[in-house]
C-alpha cells in the first residue's frame, strides 16, 4: 500500500528510514562501480564535474531501480521518479542525486545551490543571521501524483599525480528532507551549513557549503565514505 508523502511529517522516523535506504542504494551502486570510476578519472581529460556526473549516472543505471514513467525537473545530475519498497509500505519517490568533484583537500564540504535543497538554510554569515528557503519542494506533485523528495550528494575526492587525476575516495551524503528541519537545522547557530562560495556584492546566486562533519554529528549514517580498491566500505552508523 502506498503511503502519502505529505503524512511523513507526522512520522519522522519513517522518513529517516526511507532516506537511509535510499542512501544505501546509492552507496552500493558506487561501491560496485568504484574500480571503473577510478579508471575513468585517470583516463579522462574532461572537466572533473562532467566526469563525476557521468560516473554517477553510469553507476546508478548499471545497478538499476524501479522506475515510474514521469519526468522530473531540477538542477541535479540524476533525476528519477521511482518506487521505494519496504516490507511494511511503499512510497513514490523523486530521487535527486548530484555529483561534485574536487581536490581531496576540499573533502570536508560540498558546495550546493539553494535550488538543490528542500530545507531552509539557517546560518550566520558575517555575524548576521541568514534564513534562505530551499527551492526544492518537500513533496513533488505532478499530474495528480505525489513523490517524496530525496536528495543525495556524491563527492569525488581526487588528487593530481603527474598530470593524472587519482581518485582517492568517494563521499556520499543524504541531505535531510525539509520536514526534518527541526532535527538538523533548527536555528542559525544549530546548523549543518558553512558559508557558501558566492559573492553577494557580485549578485551571485546564493550557495552554501554542507559540512559533512556537522551532518555526521546529527546522524553518523548520513555521510558514508567509499575507499578505492582494495579497501572495504564500513557502513557508518
Amino acid at each position: 500500500m502506498l503511503i502519502d508523502p505529505h503524512q511523513l511529517n507526522q512520522n519522522l522516523e519513517r522518513l529517516e528510514e526511507i532516506e537511509r535506504a535510499s542512501l544505501r542504494l546509492v552507496v552500493q551502486a558506487l561501491y560496485d562501480y568504484r574500480d571503473m570510476a577510478q579508471k575513468i578519472f585517470r583516463a579522462e581529460n574532461d572537466q572533473v564535474a562532467d566526469i563525476g556526473e557521468d560516473v554517477t549516472r553510469e553507476a546508478l543505471d548499471r545497478l538499476g531501480m524501479s522506475r515510474i514513467d514521469q519526468r522530473l525537473f531540477g538542477k541535479m545530475d540524476y533525476k528519477r521518479a521511482c518506487y521505494l519498497f519496504h516490507p511494511d509500505y511503499a512510497v513514490k519517490q523523486a530521487l535527486f542525486v548530484d555529483s561534485k568533484a574536487e581536490d581531496v583537500r576540499g573533502r570536508s564540504t560540498a558546495t550546493l545551490q539553494i535550488s538543490q535543497i528542500s530545507m531552509t538554510v539557517r546560518q550566520m554569515r558575517s555575524r548576521v543571521a541568514v534564513e534562505e528557503p530551499g527551492r526544492l519542494p518537500l513533496v513533488v506533485e505532478l499530474h495528480g501524483s505525489t513523490y517524496l523528495t530525496t536528495t543525495i550528494f556524491v563527492k569525488y575526492n581526487y588528487r593530481d599525480v603527474q598530470g593524472m587525476r587519482d581518485l582517492v575516495d568517494i563521499t556520499v551524503a543524504a541531505l535531510p528532507n525539509g520536514m526534518l528541519q527541526q532535527r538538523y537545522n533548527p536555528t542559525d547557530l544549530d546548523t549543518i551549513w558553512l558559508a557558501g562560495r558566492n559573492a553577494p556584492s557580485l549578485k551571485e546566486e546564493f550557495r552554501v557549503r554542507l559540512s559533512f562533519a556537522r551532518l555526521q554529528t546529527k546522524a553518523s549514517w548520513r555521510v558514508q565514505r567509499i575507499p578505492m580498491p582494495p579497501g572495504e566500505v564500513s557502513w557508518a552508523g
